[in-house]
This record gives C-alpha cells, structure tokens and sequence, in this order.
C-alpha cells in the first residue's frame, strides 16, 4: 500500500489531457496512447506513470492513459506490453523487478527484458534506505557492520518478501561488507517495517518513502541511503557506499514499448520524455517523494538495463535464489 501522500498526488495528476502543441510532424499519435502499468493504483510506477502520462499529454496533444495491470510481480502487465503492435500505442512502465530482477530470479518468464522491447527512457530512480531500530548501538554504518562482524549470524533484516527489492538490497550489502545476516522475509513492507520498530528484527532496506514518516518520527533511525548520492528527502543522511565503496541498491522505472517499433516514433518518444524529466513541475514532484528524476534515453538506457540485469544476476546466484 503506498501512503497517503502518494495516493493524494496520484490524484491530483489528470491521466489525459489533449491540450497543447503537437509535437510529431508525422501523424503520430493520432488517437489516444495507453500507458500499462504492471502494478496497482497508487504504487510508485502508479505515480510516475500518472505525472508523465500527464506532461507527454500536454506537450503531444493527445491522452495518454494509464492502464494497471497488477500480478505476478509485474509479469502479467509486462508481458501484455512484449505482445503488443510495436505502433507507439501500447507502452509500458517497467522497473528493476520487471527487466532486471525477474530475469535471473524466475526459471521462466513469457517475455525477454532485451529482444521483446524498445527502451525509450529511464524514467527515476529511487534509493532504499538501511533503518534500524533505535536501540541497536549502531549509529552509521561502518559501526553496523563492525558489530555484525562481532554477532556473526545473529543481526537480522526484514524485507517484503523473499526476493523483492528490500531482500537483495540486504544481500548485496552482506555480500560487500562481509558479513553473515539473518534475512526474516514478510508478506509486504508494513508488517516488516512494524516489527523493527518493535525491536523483533534489528534493520530493513524499505524503499525511502515508504520509511520517510517513521525516520521523522524517530521510530526509525536511518544509517545510509542505497544510493551513490545523498536523497534530497533525507538531508543528512550518507549514502551506504560512503563506507562501503561501490555499493548502489536502488529502485528504477524507465518507458518501454514492444521491440521493432519504428525509429521515427521512438526517437520522438525519447526527445518527448526527456523534455516531460525537464519539466520543473514533474520533476519537483518526484524529488519529493524520495525518486530522482534521470536523463538516460535510447541506447544509453539499453545499456543501463542490460548491466542492471548482470548485477543483479550475480547478487541472486549469491544468495541460492529461484522461484517458479
């Protein structure tokens, strides 16, 4: 469930709106676009697809319209959009479960990250953050990860699940640190969250966000964000790879359409994203809730994508995972 705040900026941004200058010379688009999103109403691809959907409305004068499609950890909308006319009609909101975790957790997917799409744009990226609870004597993470090494295997973390995000995020950074953690997966991120406010688990990797309140609040206290930069939403807070050189465990959504869609449409598409990224009210709106707004079109992001699906590849053979 995503929090309030999310949910009140998701409604306040219009999903199609057929004002404004057309910016294709070639007839596209000529009727509405439908833009999946392969998860539910109010979730983080929800609310970046929302605010896009809204600026490529305006700037090529007709609606975009977004579409959810949840299940099955983004597979079902996903695989929807490898299966659709490669027209310009039919885009999709991937993210790093979609086209790089997936593609080495699963024995199987109906789709192929790289040959059934075109990448148009990286669309944000959006760090965890390492939180622990308050009572362990831990304030930064050089200190963390000294005290693991003294308490081999008996620091744990939550996650929402086994392989989600959160999970890897804590596997990657036993992996670098070298040291042994207790992994103690939930059914979602508010179960996990609640119990290392408790003090029944010691830490977690939730997306920044969704532990925004609660760092706040004081119920939480934040050692280091997962990204290579410091998050604007939690100033004063280091990023993890400070004391652990290298290290970058972060969330990503990017805009795709099905393979062999024509170089005209796709490169208007890149050009129309990136000037909707520019955009001043967009991107004032995803700073605020934790995301970072990127710049990586065409064959850069390809690029990006494809070294997404190698790290995380290792980081899963790593930790023995493989679900049906």
């Amino acid at each position: 469930m995503a929090p309030a705040s999310l949910r009140a900026v998701a409604l306040l941004l219009p999903v199609a709106i057929a004002s404004g200058p057309a910016s294709a010379q070639s007839g596209y688009p000529a009727r509405p676009v439908r833009l999946i999103v392969p998860g539910p109403p109010g979730g983080g691809a929800d609310i970046l697809s929302r605010a896009i959907a809204h600026r490529l409305a305006e700037s090529m004068a007709q609606p975009f319209v977004v579409d959810n499609r949840a299940g099955a950890s983004g597979i079902i909308g996903t695989e929807l959009v490898a299966r659709a006319v490669p027209d310009g009609y039919t885009l999709l909101m991937g993210h790093s479960g979609t086209h790089a975790i997936n593609a080495s957790l699963r024995k199987s997917l109906p789709y192929h990250p790289i040959r059934d799409f075109t990448a148009l744009a990286l669309v944000a990226t959006v760090p965890n953050v390492l939180v622990v609870n308050p009572s362990l004597p831990a304030r930064d993470v050089r200190a963390l990860i000294a005290l693991a090494r003294e308490r081999p295997g008996a620091l744990t973390y939550a996650s929402a699940g086994t392989g989600f995000s959160q999970h890897l995020a804590g596997v990657l950074f036993a992996d670098m640190a070298r040291i042994n953690l207790l992994h103690v997966p939930y059914k979602g991120s508010t179960p996990g969250l609640s119990d290392v406010m408790a003090g029944h688990v010691a830490m977690m990797f939730p997306n920044v966000t969704t532990a925004l309140s609660h760092i706040r609040s004081g119920r939480l206290r934040a050692l280091g964000v997962t990204s290579r930069q410091p998050s604007a939403a939690l100033p004063g807070v280091p990023p993890v790879a400070e004391a652990l050189p290298g290290y970058e465990a972060v969330a990503w959504f990017g805009l795709f359409a099905p393979a062999a869609l024509a170089g005209e449409r796709a490169r208007l598409l890149e050009a129309e994203a990136g000037r909707a990224l520019a955009d001043a009210r967009v991107a004032e709106m995803l700073r605020g809730q934790g995301a970072d707004p990127a710049a990586l079109t065409g064959a850069r992001f390809q690029a990006f994508v494809e070294a997404e699906i190698a790290k995380w590849a290792r980081v899963v053979k790593s930790a023995g995972l493989e679900l049906e």
